[in-house]
Order: structure tokens, then C-alpha cells, then sequence
């Protein structure tokens, strides 16, 4: 079945492996050179091949050598350009077909950004990176935009800065010199990288600026090293954030699925205006600077996108209606990892945070856009996939995961078919009805009647198709470790008719016990409760310290509290506060670019006053990725029509 976001002949011919040779030019804001594509023909009478595009600027075309007329179709406002390429008639199926492709990236390009020193935590240089899933890699290069194409590639890119991708590095060494020796800023150096292990396009990477290396202590035993870039003034505390938990890590993850394929696992961390917590390009995650609070307590990022080297790398969601595939198992093991690194009580902990997280979006769908609180979504042509994108497919698939896990009869049945799963389908672009076939047939072999009876026993359509803001089953967690923060949360809920505030029965070592999790779930359970009166936020708030706090998933709870009433006194300043925050106007000048804070908190003081979230993120919107504006003015509704 086509992909509804591709408006390439991926079925019939499809890229095996592509050379990329570019130049970065810092300047003119654009990536320029040629990509080779090595396709491999699929079915017989095949005469083109056709690639997604979006906003590149074509030059020339060669076919096995051969210049050749191209052509572009009519442009859609989501899915692009498609690039037509004639290809020499009678090439049999299995034949391989060369086509290169000499073009120029846009300024404009939705994959890349381009930061100003100073928008740099070193404020010297400049600094690019690249976001390319969902369906975004079409506007770095022509390419088959879809995961169920998978293909090998080889880059040599030259710039005058240091140049990561999402691939093991060949030349000049990580370990090496910064910038081989020279001049960074001043002199141009091509890096070449090579990646042997099949991938799809979204995982096509690319960061220039001034950056590290430092490597982590190797792990005995194991074939893979791993590390963490940086900026040259972050380098220290990132790798002190990292260094004790990222190999751990891994290791644990080879215990649960199977070996570790990719040879390198480093860490790339971003400037702020990264819109993600995290993205599992091959061989190179970047991260959100957020994550740095100086005690470790925010790693566990980490530990959802090694696991999608397993879940979404390794096994693929066919098209973005599967994309649960990718992020409900990731999320799943990432939890399960939980259980085996520290307690199931830290596993039924993280479900608890989730299931907030799951009922704000599913209430955020409500209405006109129901079907994205589905599991699986049937996109229309053309739709576009980052609509939808929230915890849905996170935080549902993980619950559903559990619930099967549960059915059949726990880990120690369930386990030995997660192990299956992955060595059946890595190197695989899947299903949601391939995935649930596979289920199948291994529980009638391992487990017979019994555990097909159980499975029939799930109610599929209500899990994959449901809407609403309920699970189709009530969910138990283990709630051990949010007693105490439940506990505080009533409290606060029962204070609110004392107007005294000296007599309210609070101190501030009340959070001195709690660690960054429990304090998260108390100021959540705080959200549960209609919203405090504007005196006992004021004094939460100083009690605290958490309207200060450097902890960004704190702060962000603080203002989801703080601004739970719009039309309480006091919610404007507070607006203003949590505006500031996200956007470095609070002395910090550091943006909050990940969409998990930057978009609820312009959601909410847009409830409060929308001119104030309308003129000051129209003030700092380049600060923020393409990616993160494009949701944001749509969250805020600010070119939508009165």
C-alpha cells in the first residue's frame, strides 16, 4: 500500500543505497551538491523513477552516466514536488539503475535550521542541524520520503565547521583534532561518513557548528563505543550528565532485545531551540539542552532513544498511520528498562506521568480532530503527519503494549516474544496488521489455544481505532512511589478556604524527599483539583522555589498550575512569567525550542491573553525551528480566521 506522504514510485524502483557529496555554506543558509542514488528495479516496464522534493532547487539530472531531462509536478502545500526521472526502457527487476542529481537546498528548507551565534551557547560561531522526520528529509535532498524505503549511504561534506551525521565517521577522526587542525570557521574541511545498516530517510542527519567529542568509558566486551558531542563550554557538564548511565544503558537494552548493530552510539547535545527531547537519528542522538540539570535526574531521555534503535530504527513503521509501531513499543521497553535498572514501582511511576500526559492530548483532539486520538491513523493523501503528532501514539501504544503483556500472562511469557519480534523484523519497515499476524502466529506455537483465546480476547478495534479520552480498559498502576506526592497534593487542595497564609501547614522542605518525578506528579496532581486560589500559588511558588527552578520539567508544571484558571487575578503575571521563560526573555536568553514546553505554555497564555502569546512569539519566532512554528501557530490560532 502507497504511503499517503510520498508522491514517489518507491514499488516499483526503489533507492538501495545514495553517495552524497555537499558543501555547507553558513552564508547563503543552503546545503548545495549531488546525491547518487543506486535503485534497484522492483517490477517490469518501469520508464521513471520519482523522488519527493520540497523547495529544492534542481539543476541537472544523469541516468547511468547520462544527462537526462527531468521534470517537476505540481507543488502540495505538504507532500512538495515530485522529481520525474526517465529511466532507459527493459531494465529487468533486480537490476540496479544510478541517478544523480546536482541541486541546491532553500533557506526556507524545513529540515534545517540555521542559528546565529548568538542564538549558540559559545556565541562565536554559527550552527546548523537538521529535523527530518516526520516527512521533512525531502527538503534537505531528493529522496523516496517514506520509512518503507531503507537504504545504506556515504557522505563527504565539507564547511568550515566540524560536520556530524547520522553514520560512523571515516575521516578526520573524532578523537583527532577539532576541525582536523585547522582554522574552524575560516577553513574548509570535507568529514566523510559511511552508514552500512540500512535506514529510513527521516533518519538522515546532519549538524555543523563548533563542536567536541569525549568519548565514555568502553564497556569490556562489547563492539561499540559511544560518546557525546558538544559545544566547547557545555562539553564538561554534558558529559558528566551522561558519562555514568548512557553505556549502562545500552548494555541493558542488548539484555532485553539482542546485540547493539549500529557500531557507534554517540550523543549530540543541542542548542535550545531543538524542538525535541530527543531524536534517535542512527549512530547520533541529538538532545535538548534541557536535559542538562546538573544531578542526572533528567537522563532517562537517553534511555527512549537507545531503545529506538531497537523500535523505529531497527523495526520501522511502514507510513505515518503505524507510527504507534515506532513510539508505543519504544516507550513500552523504555519503561520496562525502568523496572530492570531500578524498581517496578519506577516502571508503574513513569505510566502514572504518562497517563497525564495521554488525557491533555486526548482532550486537546477533542472535536473536529477526534481521529488523532486514535492509535492507528488513517491519513488521507496529502495530510499532514505532524498534526497528530502528541503522546497518543507514546502513551496509548505503551498502555496497549502493557495490557497485552498482562492478557498473556506477564513478562516471563511476554519477554521471550519481544525478543522474537525484533529478530523477525529488524532491518524491516512493518505494519500495524504485519505486527499483529506476527503476534498471532507466534503465541498459536508458543502457547497454543490458551494464549490465541487470550488475544481474541482483546478488544482490537476499540485499542487500534478508539477515540475519546479514556483507554478501552482501566489501567492499575504500581502507585507506591506517588503517595507521598498525592499525599502533598491534597493537602494543598484542602487548604484552599484558609485565606491566612500563616496559618497554612506547609514548610519548605515538604519536596526535600521527593525526587524530580515525584515532584512532577505533585504539581500534576495539583492540575486534577479545580485551581488554587491566586494567594496559595503565590505562596506555593516562593515556598518552593519552583517558579525559579532550573529544572524545566518543573517549571513547566508550575505554570500549568499557575495558569489553570485564565480569568484568575494574578494568571496575567504569571502568563507573562511563563512567556518569558519559554522564549529567554528571563535573563537567562536561553529559548525553550522543545515543543513539549514552548507549546503548551503558548496554549495556555494564549487562554489567558491571546494578544500577549500572539506578539511575543511573533517577537521571537525565529528562535524557534520550522518544525515548532508551524505547530505553534496552529495551537494559537494565529492565522486562522476570526
Amino acid at each position: 500500500m502507497q504511503d499517503p506522504t510520498s508522491q514517489t514510485n518507491y514499488l516499483q524502483i526503489a533507492t538501495k543505497h545514495f553517495a552524497l557529496e555537499w558543501k555547507v555554506d553558513f552564508e547563503q543558509s543552503t546545503i548545495s551538491g549531488t546525491v547518487v542514488h543506486d535503485l534497484v528495479v522492483k517490477e517490469d516496464n518501469v520508464t521513471e523513477v520519482s523522488f519527493d522534493t520540497f523547495g529544492l532547487k534542481i539543476y541537472d539530472v544523469e541516468v547511468s552516466g547520462k544527462p537526462v531531462q527531468f521534470s517537476l509536478g505540481s507543488n502540495h502545500p505538504v507532500m512538495g514536488c515530485a522529481l520525474h526521472i526517465p529511466i532507459f526502457d527493459g531494465a529487468a527487476v533486480g537490476s540496479i539503475i544510478s541517478v544523480k542529481i546536482n541541486y541546491s537546498t532553500s533557506k526556507n528548507a524545513t529540515a534545517l535550521q540555521w542559528l546565529q551565534k548568538e542564538q549558540t551557547q559559545g556565541k562565536g560561531f554559527p550552527f546548523l542541524f537538521s529535523q527530518c522526520q516526520p516527512i521533512y528529509a525531502r527538503s534537505l535532498v531528493p529522496i523516496q520520503d517514506t520509512p518503507s524505503v531503507k537504504s545504506t549511504y556515504t557522505a563527504a561534506i565539507s564547511a568550515v565547521l566540524p560536520v556530524l551525521m547520522s553514520a560512523i565517521r571515516v575521516s578526520p577522526s573524532s578523537e583527532g583534532p577539532a576541525h582536523d587542525g585547522k582554522v574552524i570557521g575560516r577553513d574548509m574541511v570535507t568529514y566523510t561518513y559511511r552508514q552500512p545498516v540500512p535506514i529510513p530517510s527521516y533518519l538522515l542527519a546532519i549538524a555543523s557548528g563548533n563542536v567536541v567529542y569525549r568519548a565514555f568509558e568502553k564497556l569490556e566486551g562489547k563492539d561499540w563505543t559511544s560518546g557525546v558531542w558538544a559545544e566547547p563550554e557545555l562539553i564538561g557538564d554534558a558529559h558528566w550528565e551522561f558519562r555514568e548511565d548512557t553505556t549502562r544503558f545500552l548494555a541493558a537494552e542488548e539484555k532485553l532485545t539482542t546485540n547493539y548493530k549500529w557500531g557507534v552510539y554517540d550523543l549530540l547535545v543541542l542548542p535550545p531551540s531543538f524542538p525535541y527531547g530527543g531524536m534517535e537519528n542512527a549512530c547520533l542522538t541529538f538532545v535538548t539542552p534541557t536535559v542538562i540539570a546538573g544531578d542526572r535526574t533528567l537522563v532517562d531521555v537517553v534511555v527512549h532513544e537507545i531503545t529506538h534503535s531497537y523500535f523505529g530504527n531497527g523495526v520501522t513503521h511502514a507510513d505515518a498511520s503505524h507510527f504507534w509501531l515506532n513510539e508505543g513499543w519504544t516507550n513500552y521497553m523504555e519503561r520496562l528498562l525502568q523496572q530492570e535498572l531500578r524498581s517496578p514501582a519506577h516502571r508503574g511511576f513513569a505510566m502514572v506521568i504518562g497517563a497525564k500526559e495521554l488525557y491533555d492530548d486526548l482532550k486537546l483532539y477533542e472535536g473536529k480532530k477526534s481521529k488523532y486520538q486514535r492509535l492507528q491513523i488513517d491519513f488521507e493523501v496529502g495530510e499532514d503527519p505532524d498534526d497528530a503528532y502528541s503522546s497518543v501514539p507514546y502513551e496509548k501504544g505503551c498502555n496497549f503494549l502493557l495490557h497485552l503483556e498482562r492478557t498473556l500472562g506477564g513478562l516471563d511469557i511476554f519477554l521471550p516474544y519481544v525478543k522474537d519480534y525484533v529478530n523477525t523484523f529488524m532491518g524491516k519497515s512493518i505494519t500495524t496488521s504485519e505486527w499483529k499476524t506476527h503476534l498471532y502466529a507466534y503465541f498459536k506455537q508458543h502457547g497454543g489455544e490458551e494464549k490465541l483465546s487470550a488475544l481474541d480476547s482483546i478488544d482490537w478495534n476499540a485499542w487500534l481505532f478508539g477515540e475519546g479520552l479514556t483507554l478501552p480498559v482501566e489501567m492499575e498502576y504500581d502507585l507506591s512511589l506517588v503517595k507521598q506526592a498525592y499525599a502533598l497534593a491534597e493537602r494543598w487542595d484542602a487548604s484552599r478556604a484558609i485565606s491566612d497564609l500563616s496559618k497554612l501547614d506547609f514548610r519548605s522542605d515538604d519536596l526535600k524527599d521527593m525526587d524530580t518525578n515525584q515532584i512532577i506528579a505533585f504539581l500534576e496532581r495539583l492540575q486534577s483539583y479545580h485551581a488554587l486560589p491566586p494567594t496559595h500559588i503565590k505562596h506555593l511558588a516562593s515556598l518552593y522555589d519552583v517558579a525559579s527552578t532550573k529544572n524545566a520539567e518543573v517549571r513547566l508544571r508550575f505554570y500549568e498550575v499557575a495558569l489553570l484558571d485564565p480569568k484568575a487575578s494574578g494568571a496575567l503575571d504569571y502568563a507573562q512569567e511563563a512567556v518569558n521563560w519559554v522564549v529567554g526573555n528571563d535573563g537567562t536568553g536561553i529559548v525553550k525550542g522543545r515543543m513539549k514546553f514552548c507549546r503548551p505554555v503558548f496554549r495556555d497564555v494564549n487562554g489567558v491573553d491571546a494578544a500577549l502569546a500572539r506578539n511575543t512569539y511573533l517577537q521571537y519566532k525565529e528562535s524557534f525551528h520550522p518544525i515548532a512554528r508551524n505547530l505553534i501557530e496552529k495551537d494559537i490560532g494565529l492565522f486562522s480566521k476570526p
